[in-house]
């Protein structure tokens, strides 16, 4: 090959202006180039590479990505240079890309995808979209997130519906029979979480769904621990709306998220948010104070208006990155570190209360537990102390911990962790 000296000057002058922290990042963003191929959830040194892209204080363990996923560089970078992109030369828009890729990203269709801010907004979108009536229920967890639960309560203030609830089992098939237990003349609704944030557990969406459907019910999943956290194919899965977000499990913005609902819905699920984008292009104030056409036929009739260009490209990039490393690596990783998480806990016998299933198919990347005859508190605050982040969960009086482990973790910051718990154990 012919040496280019004005090259290699040109390229040796823009290396040496990097800090080592960028020539770090530069190695490891080459070094997560698998070409698709697997990798060992126990390959040390290629997740050492992951964890450098990610700009995590080095002195904090972070257990925490079920309540708020740190981005990576790469996403970041994405989010200013769009942003200033469009402040600088005036673009404006630029995310009517990014529906078809989300759903790429989920097994779904671009015309099933509706952009929203968080989970909370599509499941209000779900909640008083479906057609109910006062006295029709709507079956829920005891384990909800108040973004699951407050629209739902809302709505039965408000609406006259009524709640009813079910604790998830042991198992998968425990949790489908006390669901259908619940089902009556009256039940009109399943709005169950995929994975309930209290304690992790991975619930069997797939058969929740073909139970609604079945029984001639709407199945609604809060799914904001789906998207990043496993493969997902929703038109598998069978549900009727699925809201996610991109800031936890998915790494991308903070304050982005996506609805997805089932083409075939669209028609029953009442849209009221309306603007720009959510009709289809033909109307007219000037002549009659009525939309002219309808909705646009498509999930873009859930959500309308300005977008913010450097978030969405950072959902982009988001999907861009999970897919280098591959979402099946990513699962089998986040996966392989909880369940070491679970072994860790349960050799305390007793003194530990595992709240989340060992079932396998039940488990992944979130575990919640109490430690007999500790406050939560005070080893929330202990962990605190010492820098390492997790959550305490006092929902529905249930006065647990949680730990989520993502991608940028290892086996030595559970390690850490668990030092903490032998402490007051």
């Amino acid at each position: 090959m012919k040496f280019d000296r004005r090259n290699f000057i040109k390229s040796a002058t823009a290396l040496a202006a990097l800090t080592f922290t960028e020539v770090e990042r530069l190695a490891a963003a080459e070094g997560l180039k698998n070409g698709g191929k697997n990798v060992s959830e126990d390959d040390e040194a290629y997740w050492s590479n992951v964890r450098q892209l990610f700009p995590l204080s080095k002195d904090l363990t972070y257990l925490n990505n079920g309540t708020f996923g740190p981005s990576p560089y790469p996403v970041i970078d994405a989010m200013r240079t769009s942003q200033m992109d469009a402040d600088m030369m005036g673009n404006y828009g630029s995310y009517d890309a990014v529906p078809a890729k989300i759903a790429k990203f989920v097994g779904a269709n671009s015309d099933e995808i509706a952009l929203t801010h968080n989970v909370t907004e599509g499941i209000n979108i779900g909640c008083w979209g479906v057609p109910l009536k006062r006295n029709d229920e709507v079956i829920l967890t005891t384990h909800e997130h108040v973004g699951n639960a407050a629209p739902w309560m809302n709505r039965q203030k408000i609406t006259g519906i009524v709640i009813r609830k079910y604790t998830p089992g042991a198992t998968a098939d425990e949790t489908l029979e006390r669901i259908n237990a619940l089902i009556n003349k009256n039940t009109r609704v399943i709005a169950t979480p995929h994975i309930p944030c209290t304690q992790g557990q991975v619930l069997p969406v797939k058969e929740i769904c073909a139970l609604a459907r079945d029984k001639g019910l709407y199945s609604l999943i809060d799914g904001a621990h789906g998207a990043g956290m496993m493969p997902l194919d929703l038109h598998d899965i069978g549900c009727d709306t699925y809201a996610s977000c991109s800031h936890k499990w998915m790494l991308g913005p903070k304050g982005t998220g996506f609805l997805y609902v089932r083409k075939g819905f669209q028609d029953t699920l009442q849209t009221y948010y309306s603007g720009g984008g959510t009709d289809d292009g033909h109307w007219d104030l000037a002549k009659t104070p009525v939309m002219v056409g309808g909705y646009a036929p498509s999930a873009h009739r859930y959500f309308g208006g300005t977008q913010a260009n450097g978030l969405y490209a950072g959902v982009s990039a988001a999907i861009d990155f999970i897919e280098t490393i591959g979402q099946k690596n990513i699962h089998n990783r986040i996966k392989s570190l909880g369940k070491y998480t679970q072994d860790q806990l349960l050799q305390f016998g007793k003194k530990i209360e595992l709240l989340t299933p060992t079932e396998e198919r039940s488990r992944c990347a979130v575990n919640g537990f109490r430690i007999k005859d500790v406050d939560y508190k005070k080893f929330f605050e202990a962990c605190g102390e010492k820098k390492i982040r997790i959550r305490m969960v006092p929902e529905m009086g249930l006065n647990c911990l949680r730990v989520s482990t993502h991608i940028y973790n290892s086996k030595a910051d559970v390690d850490k962790f668990i030092d903490e718990v032998r402490k007051f154990v």
